[in-house]
């Protein structure tokens, strides 16, 4: 079994979701390699995200210009970075729905 341990340099949050999926799965060093991506994609989004809120969505260059926050830039690219290695990992599969009919029929 390999060592689930969470990378060091993951926020607080990450390591607490690592240790969440981790917990009760045998993970091989390719799914530890995408979950640590995925991760490290969620810090960066975070950190965007924090820049963003506080400088706004947009902001005035050192020439005058007014354009959007590099910021949005950075959340956007991480967010795809996140989402794909959530599909590879499979874990955006929704659990199934109860056993049955569905109700009003």
């Amino acid at each position: 079994m390999l060592n689930n341990k969470p990378p060091r340099h993951l926020s607080k949050e990450s390591k607490k979701i690592w240790q969440n999926i981790t917990e009760g799965w045998v993970m091989e060093m390719d799914g530890l390699v995408l979950l640590q991506v995925a991760l490290e994609a969620w810090d960066r989004i975070q950190a965007a995200r924090a820049e963003v809120d506080r400088d706004g969505l947009i902001i005035t260059d050192p020439s005058g210009r007014r354009r959007p926050h590099p910021g949005l830039q950075i959340e956007k690219d991480q967010k795809l970075v996140l989402l794909k290695a959530w599909r590879q990992l499979g874990l955006d599969i929704e659990p199934p729905g109860a056993v049955g009919r569905p109700a009003g029929r």
